[in-house]
């Protein structure tokens, strides 16, 4: 049985690894020279492997995937981000900072000193109550969104206020929840530019779980992949080769056309393949786009555009290479610089920045997190260097004075790098070489729509049985038999778990076993 999946993101890589794994014939399409999407690493700078996107991985390391594709056998090695967080004391004053551990006592034990005992306890609380729920939902990743399914994954948990009371919590939003337990305003903005990390605000309803995770990170905290993020695709492509799979890169899909029992993908370099079943890892507007051009349905094409909101954008990214790492007032690099340094005191800096991005402005004040993996990987790095990514939220795609990116670039990037300098003084100064990737940057580069890099907006509406719409959440496409979807457009969404990429695989798998005429059906 013949596959071809279009693209190589990890969701991408991950279902063709497991089809490869279990024998079928399996080509890998991308349009990049580079491999990987939003999870690889090239040189920006003499010596430095900087990431494209993603930079630290979490949700993978929790799904069992690296194991059952024995990963580690293709090269792939984590180092534990722990500290997994740090939130510095605001600029000009001489409190401690909050330090975020895997061992549980010892961040109480920071959060006592910074906030009070009160709210250390109270983190221990949420801790005890959001660490079960959140592996429920993350077990809830580990397959297609059905209303059994997501049952099944929530069932037993403890609702000793009945399934009202239960339901209610993972429905509020994540600001509700932080203020029904905690009382400072620096501990609940550390966690909700955690929770923000995921895309939406900690205003929207549906947002709690999203802070909730950090309750996971003392169970396994966030790795760093030796070598960087694209390490992952590197071990994926490897494993992929070893059974097997071939991977055609530079040569992008153009057109996905029906045919007979099969399918047709015609590529750009002119190629036509033939293959039994297809895996799209694309955007998933994308992924309409090479059906219309396959002469697919137009109007429904057009409902199903409209229906899917992209958003307008979340933010852009600064990497640089630097002479030091940042030296934040009274703290060690031991304690600042292996985790992501979540640079906000006050949620009332990522309300202003939310609402300036929805209506097409920049932040008034850029919201920062950094991250310094070189104290963790140095090889990542020439001798002597550092390197870091700077993550702001939130850009938008579409500036409303109708201006161009490019007349903003270097100015916001100066503008990220100060904010870093106002908590770590003299950080700028340290700055050797820097690379921008703007909203527009980030989608000329790795075909993330509107700079999205979750590929479309993680609302509630837009999650579980309803990403991207409820049609395609199934990750199939209806009038379309062995058309599989995958990547972030497709339940669980953004972040790197490789979840959506084994539901494909297995979803594949499944409907081979059926009788033909029940498939046809």
């Amino acid at each position: 049985m013949s596959v071809a999946i279009i693209g190589s993101g990890h969701n991408a890589m991950v279902a063709a690894c497991y089809l490869a794994r279990d024998g079928h014939d399996v080509e890998v399409l991308e349009r990049d020279t580079v491999l990987g999407g939003a999870v690889s690493t090239v040189e920006r700078f003499p010596g430095h492997q900087v990431d494209r996107g993603s930079s630290a991985h979490i949700m993978i390391r929790h799904t069992g995937i690296i194991e059952e594709l024995e990963l580690a056998r293709f090269g792939l090695r984590y180092i534990d981000c722990d500290p997994w967080a740090f939130a510095p004391a605001p600029p000009g004053t001489e409190l401690p900072p909050i330090v975020f551990r895997q061992d549980l006592d010892r961040t109480c034990a920071s959060i006592a000193a910074a906030c009070g005992e009160r709210d250390a306890e109270a983190y221990r609380r949420f801790v005890q109550v959001w660490g079960p729920r959140t592996a429920r939902v993350m077990r809830s990743f580990s397959g297609a969104p059905t209303p059994g399914k997501l049952l099944r994954s929530f069932w037993g948990l403890d609702a000793k206020g009945g399934g009202s009371a239960l339901s209610r919590e993972f429905m509020q939003t994540g600001d509700a929840l932080l203020d029904s337990y905690f009382d400072s305003e620096r501990l609940k903005a550390a966690l909700a530019w955690w929770g923000a990390q995921s895309g939406p605000p900690m205003s929207e309803p549906g947002s709690a779980p999203m802070v909730g995770f950090a309750a996971l990170m003392h169970t396994l905290p966030p790795g760093r992949a030796v070598g960087g993020s694209g390490a992952l695709t590197s071990a994926l492509v490897a494993r992929f080769r070893s059974d097997g799979g071939v991977v055609t890169p530079g040569d992008a899909a153009v057109s996905l056309t029906r045919s007979g029992a099969g399918w047709d993908i015609r590529t750009a370099s002119g190629r036509n393949l033939h293959a039994d079943n297809v895996i799209a890892g694309s955007h998933i507007l994308t992924t309409l786009n090479l059906l219309e051009q396959g002469g697919f349905d137009a109007a429904t094409l057009a409902d199903w555009r409209r229906r899917i909101r992209v958003g307008p954008g979340i933010g852009m990214v600064v990497r640089a290479a630097t002479s030091a790492l940042p030296q934040y007032p009274g703290v060690p690099t031991t304690d600042s610089a292996h985790g992501l340094q979540l640079l906000v005191t006050d949620r009332r800096e990522l309300r202003r920045a939310h609402g300036a991005a929805l209506s097409g402005d920049l932040p008034p004040r850029p919201v920062v997190l950094a991250m310094s993996f070189t104290a963790l990987d140095p090889s990542i790095a020439p001798p002597g260097e550092h390197q870091l990514s700077l993550w702001s939220q939130w850009h938008p795609y579409e500036l409303a004075d109708g201006s161009s990116w490019a007349d903003h670039a270097d100015r916001e990037a100066d503008r990220i790098i100060a904010e870093v300098d106002a908590h770590a003084p003299g950080f700028a100064a340290t700055v050797l070489h820097r690379h921008i990737q703007t909203p527009a940057d980030i989608e000329r580069e790795m075909g993330l729509l509107g700079g999205n890099v979750m590929h479309v907006e993680m609302s509630l509406d837009q999650m579980f049985m309803w990403r991207p719409i409820p049609e395609l959440s199934n990750q199939r496409v209806p009038g379309a038999p062995g058309l599989y979807l995958t990547g972030a457009s497709t339940h669980p969404g953004g972040g790197v778990s490789g979840a959506s990429g084994r539901t494909a695989a297995h979803l594949l798998s499944h409907d081979l076993r059926r009788p033909r005429w029940l498939s046809r059906r």
